[in-house]
């Protein structure tokens, strides 16, 4: 019986020492997670929120909060159009192509394919290709190769080829057409990160670009935030008002009660 109360005993001073030292591991973690992020890795995390915020609101909401603020137009025209229907944000990685009609540099658009190795997570390609309504600005192996680096989406002001295979791999672009044609012998890169016109909207490097059914809009960085908060007030009244609006029967007197239209 000694015996057994003595293993019995020694077993539960183990167990209490390794539970010990596992709490002990875990207080270690945390705190070198503090210290990390105390040495300036946070902003990130707050990047990867706001996107997550402006995925939930309605890009109709976030135009009309925009221009509220800013009194500007910053959405783009009926011209853009989706591949397929989707919905994404992200921040402006921006491209110029400019037209140099039958070059032999073969390294004539290599800062093309560069910006976009150059891209992460989260990332919008914006392309503006000078006159390129008949030019496809991207095809499928460019969209390969934001897909695999986590890219948002891409927004082109020009056109996009290989359609059927950037749908079968579900990578979302905007265009203002759908053409064979290359930009090979024709265009020349321009530069990347720097401030484009896209479809008559200027686009900064780091914008929020937001995309849905509705259109894309661009949202300056320095507003992203007081932009969201009015969008996201904007959406809340008017999903409330569906409901209402049936209930009273009269789009009238829900405006009244909401004061949003």
């Amino acid at each position: 019986m000694n015996k057994l109360r003595g293993f019995v005993r020694s077993h539960t001073i183990a167990a209490f020492v390794l539970s010990i030292g596992v709490l002990c591991a875990i207080l270690c973690g945390a705190g070198l997670l503090r210290a990390q992020s105390a040495g300036g890795t946070t902003t990130a995390p707050s990047d990867n929120a706001l996107i997550a915020d402006f995925r939930r609101v309605e890009v109709a909401s976030v135009s009309d909060a925009l221009e509220q603020l800013t009194g500007q137009r910053m959405y783009m025209s009926h011209r853009m159009h989706p591949l397929f229907t989707t919905k994404f944000a992200g921040f402006a990685r921006t491209v110029q192509l400019k037209k140099d009609e039958g070059n032999s540099d073969p390294a004539a658009l290599s800062g093309m394919l560069t910006a976009i190795d150059q891209g992460s997570t989260d990332s919008v390609y914006v392309m503006v290709v000078e006159d390129g309504a008949d030019i496809a600005g991207m095809g499928g192996l460019m969209g390969t190769a934001m897909a695999a680096r986590g890219y948002a989406g891409a927004v082109i002001d020009g056109g996009v080829r290989d359609v059927a295979y950037l749908r079968k791999i579900g990578f979302p672009v905007y265009a203002t057409g759908i053409v064979a044609s290359t930009s090979v012998h024709h265009y020349r890169f321009g530069g990347s990160q720097i401030p484009v016109i896209c479809d008559g909207v200027t686009v900064n490097a780091g914008d929020i670009v937001t995309a849905d059914s509705d259109g894309v809009v661009v949202v300056p960085r320095a507003r992203a935030q007081e932009v969201l908060t009015i969008a996201q007030q904007m959406d809340f009244k008017e999903h409330s008002m569906y409901a209402v609006i049936e209930q009273m029967k009269s789009i009238v007197g829900a405006v009244k009660k909401f004061g949003r239209l």
